[in-house]
Parts: C-alpha cells; structure tokens; sequence
C-alpha cells in the first residue's frame, strides 16, 4: 500500500542530509561545547556553525539565536523572561484567541499569578485586527506576543503591522512563527519583532530543539537556572546533535521553499474535492494562508471516523493541532472564528510538504469522495 503523509504542520520527516550530518556529529563531535580543550572547541565550533545557519533562515544576526528544546520552550521563555524583565512596570500582557497552547497556557498560567491578559478577538477568516491591538494597549501592557502564521487554518497574520504599533508605544513584541519558517520567507528586519520562536521539527530537522530569536537591546530574563549556556538565557549542556541537524535543516529549508509548488497541490486538491464533495467548507483566509496548509469542514462525518479511514487507505491526515488530538473540546482557533461546534468537529487539515507530489493529491481526489459517501451514509442527519 502506497503512504501518503499529508500533516506535515503537526511534524515533519527528517531530511536524509540531515540525518547524515546529525550521525557524524554523534559519532565524532561528542564533546561537550563549555570546555577548554580540543574535543570541546570542535562541538563548539560545530554548535556556532549550526546557530549562523538558523540566524540565516530569518535574517537575524548569530548572537540573537537561543537554543531551546522547542517552540513550545522557546514561547515559554518569550513570555515568561520578558514578564519577570517588566514586572516592574505592569502586569498587562496582549495575546489572541487563536494562539498555540504553549501561549496560551502560559498566559493562563501567569493569569493566577495576578497578570492581566487582553485576548484579542479574530475575524472569520481567523485574522487578528491590529485596529482591536491598538484599543487593547494599556499603560501597563509590558508584552505582545501574537502568532505568524496559525498552525491548524495556515492564516497569516500582519505582524509587522502589530509590531510598529508595539514599538511606537515602547513593548516587546514576540511572535510565534513555528509554522511559518520553510514555507515561506521571515525576516525579521522586515517583521520589526523584538522575540521570533523557531522550532526544528517543522523544517524536516529533529525533534526536541528549538530557538528564540532575541532582538539585540531587548530585556529578558531566564526562566531556568544553572550554569552559563547560551549567553545565561538557557542553562544546561547544548544538545550539540540535536543543534546540529537543526541548523542543516534551517540551511536547506532556507534555499528550497517552494512556495508556489505547494499552493498549487493544496489549490488543485482543494478545488477538486470542492466539486466532488457537497458541503465542505474552507477555514482560513482565502489568500493570506500558509501555501502547503488546507483546513477544510465536512458536514456530517466526524473527524476521527475521517483519520481512520484515510489512514486506512494509507493517508495521514490531521484534526488540525496535533497537541490537542487526545480532548474532546472543538478546535478553539475554529471556535474563535465563529466556526459552529458540529462543523468543527468535522474538520480536516491537509498540510503538505516537500515529498508530496501530484501523484498523491490524484490518488486523494480519487479516494476521497467515497470515504465521505461513505460516513455519510451513517449518519442520521445526511
């Protein structure tokens, strides 16, 4: 049976070069990076290689790059370092409704430490409006931390926008821009952000690594302690292969976004299966949208009932975030567009990366259709 992998969003496979370049490090690079003699200044010299090469990817200088053990690690340390930095001069903080868990449970978190959270509301398109940023700013409000790109609907935020109005009023602004590096061009010069958090897993790179950009002059604290890796802002021995691949994946991703391929594999599915399939409906902004990322609602069939069939045919596909597909609770970024309860209970998200090709969008177009007719015919409500 042929595999398809089509959830890219929630992870991605690592690239061969990768892995090539990840098993010489753990073969012979093995020392730790924090020592004086000859085998450490090798891991050293391997960890800063690695660190230009993910600064490239963004267009931000070497010494801005802090390596973490992911985004969510990375969103973490945004948050919370920038909050015990400011602490001083408020305890207002603005986020949306439509961020990662990683966000927003961190701002649930301080929310019972006494911070205030603004949570900005979005359109149906799942765009935030940097008018609804400008009323939400408060004297005390000491961070803004909004997402580049949504991992579950591909819709892309006007960040730059948001951090003009941020740096006019004089606070940090931090994105989350996970899902966006690779598939498209970040820089952030252009974005104007002061925090960028980067995760090498969504760019064909290994699990368990990450990085916080830090605009050089912004003020921000550690949130763990020991000794003085990564400038005092991360403690603990580098995970030199981990950063190692990272930084291969960010060099390769950086010289192959294929922006236009991937648009038109997710337009020809989404179109194809638009005139197969009664009833479906497309989340996410029609043309601010990842190129790779098709979130789309089926009435009528639930969603697990979907995944297993697909996965069947041999199909991987998603529910849209892949670090909340053990609750029963709807999609709080559909919900925050105004997506009904029942519909997003019947959503797919379709995100494709660079081993698809027009070969296995065919083969979806054509199995598809009979899967929904398929559940359907289950339901009482069809």
């Amino acid at each position: 049976m042929r595999k398809i992998y089509l959830d890219n969003n929630a992870t991605t496979p690592i690239h061969p070069e990768v892995i090539k370049e990840m098993g010489n490090d753990l073969e012979i690079t093995y020392g730790n990076p924090s020592t004086l003699y000859s085998i450490g200044k090798e891991a050293k010299a391997k960890l800063e290689e690695a660190r230009g090469r993910v600064a490239n990817i963004i267009g931000a200088k070497s010494e801005e790059i802090v390596f973490t053990s992911g985004g969510t690690e990375a969103n973490n340390l945004a948050i919370f370092g920038i909050c015990k930095a400011y602490r001083n001069k408020g305890n207002h903080i603005i986020t949306s409704k439509i961020e990662h868990d990683s966000v927003l449970n961190t701002c649930k978190a301080l929310e019972r430490d006494g911070f205030d959270i603004a949570y900005l509301p979005v359109d149906s398109y799942g765009m935030v409006d940097p008018e609804e940023l400008k009323k939400a700013i408060r004297p005390d409000t000491i961070i803004i931390s909004i997402m580049h790109s949504n991992n579950e609907t591909g819709t892309i935020q006007p960040v730059s926008d948001m951090a003009r109005i941020a740096k006019d009023r004089g606070i940090p602004f931090h994105t989350d821009a996970v899902q966006s590096i690779g598939k498209i061009k970040v820089n952030v010069e252009d974005l104007g952000v002061n925090l960028l958090s980067i995760a090498s897993h969504k760019i064909y790179g290994p699990k368990g690594i990450g990085a916080l950009y830090i605009r050089k002059g912004t003020r921000i604290q550690p949130i763990l302690f020991g000794g003085h890796q990564e400038k005092g802002y991360r403690p603990g021995t580098e995970n030199v292969p981990g950063i190692v691949g990272f930084g291969k994946a960010a060099e390769i991703a950086d010289k192959n976004i294929e922006t236009e391929r991937l648009a038109r594999l997710r337009d020809r599915l989404y179109n194809s299966l638009k005139e197969k399939i009664e009833r479906i409906r497309l989340n996410g902004h029609p043309t601010r949208r990842l190129p790779n990322t098709l979130n789309v609602s089926i009435e009528f069939v639930e969603v697990e009932g979907m995944i297993l069939a697909l996965d069947d045919l041999g199909i991987s596909v998603g529910t849209g975030s892949a670090c909340a597909t053990d609750t029963l609770e709807p999609s709080h970024v559909l919900a925050a567009m105004g997506v009904p309860p029942q519909l997003a209970h019947s959503t797919l998200r379709f995100s494709l990366g660079m081993d698809n090709t027009d070969e296995d969008i065919d083969y979806l177009i054509e199995i598809f259709p009979g899967v929904i007719e398929r559940l359907r015919s289950f339901s009482p409500l069809y």
